[in-house]
């Protein structure tokens, strides 16, 4: 769901920073661990400042788009740009309206599950910023990739930014996965939220999995792994192609 002016701590941020405000995320997660993000110069860099497997991911985007989790529409304006016809999407308010303020010409306040068939048909669906995480456990994202299904064209393709959890040296990072699965969720399943200043979102789990991982999450789905672009780090661009049309309920 949308969230409210008390809860939007990433609007807040990207707001402040394209308004010329310095800014800084702070994401806290379950267990007492809490990090700054990669920060709104991330959110808000042009395409040549992409990083280049980011870049060649845009090689694989076909007609219309819909951009979720879109914060303040750096994807959607580039793809724009090259003249496709865009639908950005964000459960933030803040971060929409800062998407609209830049040129994104249909940026709406939408979360992740209640996107539908009645927004019309998609070619391909982008999931940067690692937003697969949106996914948030193995459950959604079976059913989201059989909603999915049901919302795009025969050869729809799924381009989604993925972190891999387990390409990490940091202790506090393999102690969660340990306790991850101890409670018999996935070792990459977070649960964070964000804070900024006195701006705080609700709590909600964030899928991190590797790429044996999303295989397996895969099966039995209407998608398939057709790329794998590696970063120099620990993220990795996974493109997904559909195979079938799903008729389960979505």
């Amino acid at each position: 769901m949308a969230l409210n002016k008390k809860q939007d701590a990433y609007g807040r941020l990207v707001y402040d920073y394209f308004n010329g405000r310095p800014a800084t995320e702070i994401v806290e997660r379950d267990d007492g661990f809490i990090a700054p993000s990669g920060g709104p110069v991330t959110y808000f860099a042009p395409y040549d400042k992409w990083p280049r497997f980011q870049r060649r991911a845009m090689a694989f985007v076909r007609g219309r788009v819909l951009d979720i989790g879109c914060g303040p529409g750096r994807v959607a304006l580039h793809l724009q740009q090259r003249g496709h016809s865009v639908l950005a999407v964000d459960n933030s308010p803040l971060a929409v309206e800062t998407a609209r303020l830049r040129g994104v010409r249909d940026a709406r306040v939408l979360s992740i599950t209640q996107l539908h068939g009645g927004l019309g048909v998609f070619d391909t669906i982008v999931l940067f910023g690692n937003n697969f995480g949106l996914m948030a456990n193995p459950q959604r994202a079976r059913w989201l990739l059989r909603r999915f299904a049901r919302m795009t064209s025969d050869r729809a393709v799924i381009i989604a930014e993925i972190l891999d959890p387990y390409d990490t040296k940091v202790p506090e990072h393999r102690r969660y996965h340990r306790r991850n699965r101890a409670r018999g969720r996935m070792a990459g399943q977070s649960r964070i939220r964000v804070r900024y200043k006195n701006t705080v979102t609700p709590w909600f789990d964030y899928l991190f999995v590797s790429r044996m991982e999303l295989r397996r999450l895969l099966r039995g789905s209407p998608w398939k792994v057709t790329q794998m672009l590696d970063s120099p780090g620990p993220t990795y661009i996974a493109v997904l192609t559909k195979t079938s049309v799903s008729h389960a309920a979505g």
